[in-house]
């Protein structure tokens, strides 16, 4: 598959490397495995208008990923750097030294795994660039994929690189209208129901997208078949992005996740399913994970009660409700059982990505600045979403049905009613009270 999108933040890498000419950078990319931060940066900086170094890091002896990434760097720099470097400390003095002549741009991919191999770096890093930083033309980007480990390495006070990085750069999945684009370039003629189901299935990563795309995946039918195919790519997927992120602990976690993916979103109903304390758990997986998110009803007040917790990422929520469930039948190799599970049970699981995708349609066009899901405390009445904008005025509200003739408008219009008696001060205006369906998209 081609590059596609990403025009914006290649022009911000842009000004930044232009910035890097006159005063050092020290640039954090983030985002979650596979939504393409390495092809982005290699876009955006391996054009032969500067050089450009790229390093890899990866799990070995610090001595011997030294040996690897300073042969790298003499193939850039076109000439020997030291003698021999068993610390990366040693390496990356060299190399900084290096742009204090001339401008460089260095890139080091899974910088968090540093934090395995010797700790120690991350304080012999700044030392360095607390000493260079002032005269040196670098652009230097680190890429990270474990937000938990990111986010102790930058971003808590206590640690060595706190402070240091001059900017940052989140790296999010493809929007819907990309989305779009992409399938129309393979299958002219696919249907909304394929683009949920690509929806569904990748939330838009980009590397999910690469893999239906490449496998010439353009239906629902064959995405599903690709998924549960005997070389699926998707099978161990949550396990191997995952183990990172949760460590010894990954039983619990994904048991919690295993609970929300197939409905069980109130804190009862997983502590009931999980059989376990789960407070400390849940509290993780949203401020220290980023990976679920605690939703309360719109325009509550903050607090721990009438809280839902949802899974973000679609293709985790996939994962964890057809691939976890059901690891015996993987491993008993029933996957045409399988298949036939997640054909029977699409539409209904589907219906909550369906509200996803019209939530991120209706923010990244901005016709909303706030799209948010209200229920009253009964469970009574629900709106699946309530819509304001905050410039404008408007506050809507839709109702999605993945089969719009489900849509019954007297019941939102009795739903909106009881909305606004609980929060009769957003009544005044005119409000829009519509269905949203599979043809919507």
């Amino acid at each position: 598959m081609r590059f596609y999108g990403r025009k914006e933040e290649l022009a911000e890498l842009a000004e930044i490397r232009r910035r890097s000419l006159n005063a050092a950078q020290f640039t954090v990319v983030t985002g979650r495995r596979r939504v393409g931060k390495t092809e982005l940066v290699e876009r955006a900086f391996n054009d032969g208008k500067t050089p450009y170094l790229y390093f890899l890091v990866t799990r070995r002896a610090e001595k011997d990923l030294c040996a690897i990434l300073q042969e790298e760097a003499q193939k850039v720099i076109h000439r020997p750097i030291l003698g021999v470097a068993e610390r990366f400390g040693q390496l990356f003095e060299a190399v900084v030294a290096y742009s204090v002549q001339e401008p460089l741009t260095l890139v080091i991919d899974e910088f968090q795994d540093f934090d395995k191999i010797n700790p120690a770096i991350f304080g012999e890093m700044q030392g360095v660039w607390d000493r260079y930083h002032k005269t040196a033309k670098l652009n230097l980007v680190v890429c990270g994929s474990v937000n938990r480990l990111m986010n102790k390495i930058f971003f808590d006070d206590s640690q060595p690189l706190y402070g240091r990085n001059t900017g940052r750069l989140r790296i999010d999945p493809f929007s819907v209208d990309l989305l779009k684009e992409i399938l129309a370039a393979h299958n002219r003629r696919y249907s909304n129901r394929d683009l949920l189901a690509l929806w569904t299935l990748t939330g838009g990563v980009a590397r999910y997208v690469e893999l239906f795309m490449d496998a010439r995946a353009w239906t629902r039918g064959a995405m599903l078949k690709n998924v549960f195919s005997l070389s699926s790519p998707y099978i161990d997927e949550g396990r191997v992005v995952l183990s990172d992120e949760f460590g010894r602990e990954y039983g619990v976690y994904f048991s919690i996740l295993s609970a929300i993916a197939s409905g069980r979103t109130s804190f009862a109903e997983i502590r009931n399913i999980v059989g376990a304390e789960i407070g400390g758990h849940l509290t993780k997986l949203e401020s220290s994970y980023s990976f679920i998110s605690k939703t309360q009803p719109a325009f509550e007040k903050a607090s721990n009660r009438n809280c839902l917790y949802r899974i973000d990422d679609c293709f985790f929520r996939f994962w964890f409700r057809f691939v976890y469930k059901y690891l015996h039948l993987i491993e008993q190799k029933q996957l045409a059982g399988l298949l036939e599970i997640a054909e029977r049970d699409f539409d209904v699981f589907s219906g909550v990505a369906l509200e996803q995708y019209f939530k991120a349609k209706f923010l990244s066009s901005g016709e909303y600045t706030r799209v948010e899901s209200w229920w009253d405390r009964k469970g009574e009445n629900e709106i699946d979403l309530v819509c304001e904008n905050e410039l404008t005025g408007a506050l809507d509200f839709y109702e999605v049905k993945t089969d719009g003739r489900r849509y019954d408008g007297f019941k939102l219009n009795a739903k909106a009613d009881a909305f606004f008696r609980k929060h009769p001060d957003l009544k005044s205006g005119s409000h829009r009270v519509e269905g949203l369906s599979l043809r919507d998209m």
